[in-house]
């Protein structure tokens, strides 16, 4: 059965990266982290008047670039004029040009969220009557093509090889010093920081493409990774590279430096500077991640990045320090297995790293979700149940591992004092063997007697302690054959005897065997896990989900209720009569209903460019039933913008909206229209 234990690890493996591809191909067009929560025009909205500029409110603060916001008539050609810009919060408008005739056109936009996700979408508003328009605009967004599907491969490998190389340095460190000197051990510590290079490289090329056109050809252009390197995400990729190359000196220093160490006094000094130095450099590469995704927007930023910080580093503790402890179990040499002591100490670790991410992660769910209800009604929530679910079956196996090593333990000493007695009653048996023939053979015979057939040890067997006393290191051979052939084929036959030696000497213990069949199945749990994380820190937040679905209720509603679109645009010419007079003031009233609203007022000049005037002044009037007016005195916040916020309408009607504008000390004009409110 031993025989067969690479095969079926191999198996395991391929499975599980089946695995992964699909859960990254399902995170699909879903992977946008800020949502849009209103507009102006509203979708579907009919208005009698041609805008002046639409808007677009986010959950969040957004990215923008020149080709962000478009705007398509319905023959699909632009009227759109302009860079878009933000207006205050998290609202974004784009102006456009005057004299639009009547019909239906298309709203698309294409930004970058805060947390450095891309959100595509678009919507159609009418001037006038709906109509028949020509703009197809695909609801595929720039990550969901080949593009996207290798961004998100790649930030699940530099996940994966982030919790290898700190993890499983953290194990050699903190629980088998011994292990620094393992060959299989280093290999696996470096090739965890070769893919966490690897990635974070190839996730700088692919960052341009992935937020734009997500177009292939545009991967090494090199216009677009300077734009990149601009970007929040750029600098924290950038980052990262940098601390891998203090990375690289820690590892180079713990397999090299530390490993030749031969005083102890010596030794503790470099350990506890090891520590402090993979710690510090460990929560660096871990806060490149918490400073540009999830953590870094919405609720508590401030506590939630160093909280993210701390949860990444647990995961690495945890299920980093378990892959070393497998590579250890299955591919340390017999003469340096790992002990029981360093298993004991690693259990102690990996239960503090679950206590650790147990409140982090609550922590976090709360700020994510916000709700129960978020935990079955979006599909971040629906993640994360089945992320908490692979954490409670990794944590039962676990559990099962800690018996093993429990046995494990006192299973060391009985078999070391097993090993003293027959030491002492082979001494004779060792005159004999000087003295007869077929010595090695013999000891061969016994090691190969003591071998279970199906590779399940039983009871009674010798354990690898006791093994290793009895089996020789090498099988005695004759001189060299002359024929290099000959000697190639004996030189491959003795290495198979002492791979299988050391095959059958690593399996002898039945505890030490058993713990490694535990700790393989929570290797493979972990692998599905940290790809159910991956595609979950690409998923909207239940939170932001359930707001956004909260704002596009309340606006429909809004527009069923009041047979408008749920916001008041008025666009109203003016003249004062002076130098430089004239102007159009544009009105912006959200959600145009009965309570608190917010106002906006524009000010532009004939030509579009804004106009910043002295004054601008509001009064909503009510003469249907004798109400007002109702003063309003907006703030200035910018070249020709002004804004208010709860501006109250007390009921629904036909308001006489006046606005004064005044440009210089003495010229000074008002002008009115009627709407709809309520």
């Amino acid at each position: 059965m031993t025989q067969t234990i690479a095969p079926r690890v191999r198996t395991l493996v391929l499975l599980l990266l089946a695995a992964v591809c699909a859960l990254l191909a399902g995170a699909g067009p879903v992977s946008a982290h800020a949502a849009v929560t209103g507009s102006d025009p509203a979708q579907g909205a009919v208005v009698d008047q041609a805008p002046s500029r639409i808007s677009l409110t986010f959950s969040e603060q957004v990215a923008l670039s020149g080709d962000s916001l478009r705007v398509l008539d319905p023959e699909g050609k632009r009227v759109d004029t302009g860079e878009p810009s933000g207006v205050g919060g998290t609202t974004y408008a784009v102006r456009l040009q005057s004299g639009l005739s009547d019909g239906t056109y298309t709203v698309a936009y294409q930004v970058v969220s805060a947390d450095s996700h891309p959100v595509a979408g678009a919507y159609t508003f009418s001037i006038g009557a709906p109509s028949k328009t020509s703009v197809a605009v695909s609801g595929q967004g720039a990550d969901d093509g080949v593009v996207g599907w290798l961004y998100g491969f790649g930030r699940y490998v530099s996940y994966a090889g982030f919790i290898v190389m700190a993890g499983g340095a953290a194990f050699v460190l903190a629980c088998w010093p011994r292990g620094s000197g393992v060959r299989p051990v280093q290999r696996f510590v470096v090739s965890g920081w070769l893919a966490l290079t690897a990635s974070t490289l190839a996730l700088l090329l692919l960052r341009g493409s992935f937020t734009g056109s997500g177009k292939v050809s545009d991967v090494f252009d090199l216009s677009l990774l300077g734009q990149v390197l601009q970007t929040k995400t750029g600098a924290a990729l950038v980052s990262r590279l940098l601390l891998l190359a203090a990375a690289a000196l820690f590892i180079a220093v713990l397999f090299g430096a530390y490993d030749k160490r031969e005083d102890p006094q010596e030794k503790r000094d470099l350990s506890f500077g090891l520590a402090i130095g993979g710690v510090v450099v460990a929560a660096g590469l871990a806060a490149s991640w918490a400073m540009s995704e999830h953590a870094s927007v919405g609720l508590q930023a401030g506590i939630s990045m160093p909280v993210d910080v701390l949860h990444l580093l647990a995961v690495a503790a945890w299920l980093g320090g378990l892959g070393a402890l497998l590579v250890a179990l299955y591919r340390a040499p017999a003469d340096a297995p790992v002990d029981a002591s360093a298993v004991r100490r690693f259990s102690r670790v990996a239960f503090g790293s679950v206590l650790v991410l147990i409140v982090t992660g609550t922590y976090q769910s709360w700020r994510q979700l916000g709700s129960w209800s978020a935990f079955t009604d979006t599909r971040y929530g629906q993640l994360l149940l089945a992320k908490i679910a692979l954490v409670v079956v990794l944590v039962g196996v676990a559990w099962i591992s800690r018996r093993w090593t429990g046995r494990l333990a006192e299973a060391v000493p009985a078999a070391a004092e097993r090993t003293k007695v027959r030491a002492g009653a082979g001494a004779s048996g060792e005159t004999d063997a000087r003295a007869g023939t077929g010595t090695h053979a013999g000891a061969g015979t016994r090691a190969d007697a003591a071998a279970p057939t199906d590779g399940e040890p039983t009871a009674g067997e010798p354990t690898a302690e006791e093994s290793a006393a009895e089996v020789p290191a090498t099988e005695p051979v004759g001189p060299e054959p002359a024929d290099p052939e000959r000697a190639a084929q004996l030189a491959r036959q003795r290495a198979a005897r002492d791979a299988a030696r050391q095959k059958r000497l690593r399996d002898a213990d039945p505890h030490r065997f058993g713990l490694r069949r535990s700790v393989l199945a929570e290797a493979g749990i972990a692998v599905v896990l940290l790809a159910v994380t991956t595609v979950l820190t690409q998923t909207e937040p239940g939170r932001t989900e359930q707001e956004a679905r909260a704002a596009t209720s309340s606006s429909s509603s809004a527009s069923a209720d009041t047979g408008t679109s749920g916001a008041l645009t008025l666009n109203m010419p003016f003249d004062t009569g002076g130098q430089d007079g004239k102007g159009v003031v544009t009105i912006d009233l959200d959600p145009a209903r009965v309570g608190a609203n917010e106002m906006h007022a524009y000010v532009e000049r004939p030509d579009g460019k804004a106009f910043d005037i002295p004054e601008v002044k509001v009064e909503f009037t009510l003469k249907a039933k004798d109400i007002g007016p109702l003063p309003v005195v907006p703030d200035h916040l910018a070249a020709g913008h002004w804004s208010a916020n709860g501006v109250q309408i007390p009921m629904a009607g036909d308001w006489q909206v006046d606005v004064t504008v005044r440009t210089s000390e003495i010229d000074e004009v008002t002008v009115t229209k009627n709407a709809q409110i309520g």
